[in-house]
Parts: C-alpha cells; sequence; structure tokens
C-alpha cells in the first residue's frame, strides 16, 4: 500500500474548497403543468390526440383546438390531471396539472379573518373572484 502524507497546507485548501462549495444544489425534476387560475395554456401534441380527460373539470379545463393543439385553462386553484389519448388507446400525456392563483400584481388586505384581494394594474382595485376562489374563502373563513 502506497501511503501519502498530506501537508497542513493542502489539508486547509480542501477544507476551504468543501466549505466555499458547500451542499452542491439537488436538481428537482419539475414535473406537471403549471397553469395560473384563469388563464390559459397551449398543448403542443407529438400526435393527434383520440380522448382528452381531465380529472376534475372545477380545477382544469381542457378544449380540444385540432388534433394536435389542447388547451388547458386554470378554472380553480389546486391539483388534478390531465390524460390524453391517441385512436389506438396509447398516452400522448398523462400528467398533473396545478393551477395557481395569479399573485402577479396583485395586494392582500388582512382585516383580522377577512382578505381582500387587490388587483393593482396600475392602481389597485378589487380583484374578480372565481367561484373557486369565493368558495375557498367561504370554507377557510374568510370574505370578500
Amino acid at each position: 500500500m502506497l501511503y501519502t502524507k498530506f501537508q497542513p497546507l493542502q489539508i486547509y485548501g480542501m477544507a476551504l474548497l468543501a466549505a466555499l462549495l458547500g451542499p452542491l444544489p439537488v436538481a428537482k425534476a419539475d414535473t406537471g403543468i403549471h397553469v395560473v387560475m384563469n388563464q390559459a395554456r397551449i398543448l403542443k401534441l407529438a400526435r393527434p390526440a383520440d380522448t382528452v380527460v381531465v380529472g376534475d373539470p372545477a380545477i382544469a379545463d381542457a378544449v380540444v383546438k385540432d388534433a394536435r393543439t389542447v388547451v388547458l385553462t386554470g378554472k380553480g386553484f389546486g391539483i388534478t390531471n390531465i390524460v390524453i389519448l391517441d385512436a389506438e388507446g396509447g398516452a400522448i400525456v398523462d400528467d398533473e396539472v396545478m393551477v395557481s392563483r395569479s399573485v402577479a400584481n396583485t395586494t392582500r388586505v388582512y382585516r383580522r379573518a377577512n382578505v381582500q384581494t387587490l388587483s393593482c394594474t396600475p392602481y389597485c382595485e378589487t380583484a374578480q373572484k372565481t367561484e373557486a376562489e369565493k368558495e375557498s374563502d367561504r370554507t377557510i373563513g374568510t370574505s370578500e
């Protein structure tokens, strides 16, 4: 066996390098299809679709524009799934759909248990709420 004796300076250099690098970031796969509520997203398909199924139509809706184009619209916030099959029953898309509220250009005003969302584009005004948002607010005990 061959043993190598490290000099104190080499050990210090390796420790410094490890400290500078720190823990290496773990790459996370960005899975699923992200849609903002009340907005649409176009899905271009690799081959023609025959069947489109959305798990919970209260969360997302899919409209077939043509055999290779599906328009996915966020209806209510939450997670559901979409399955798109070809004529032979093979899956073209089988993925999670995550619908979230838009936070761009909005401000929330909290008055104890009540939350009011304002759309600030460019002036702050009461934002329109969908039925899904109203139901969510009723469930968690807020209003407006």
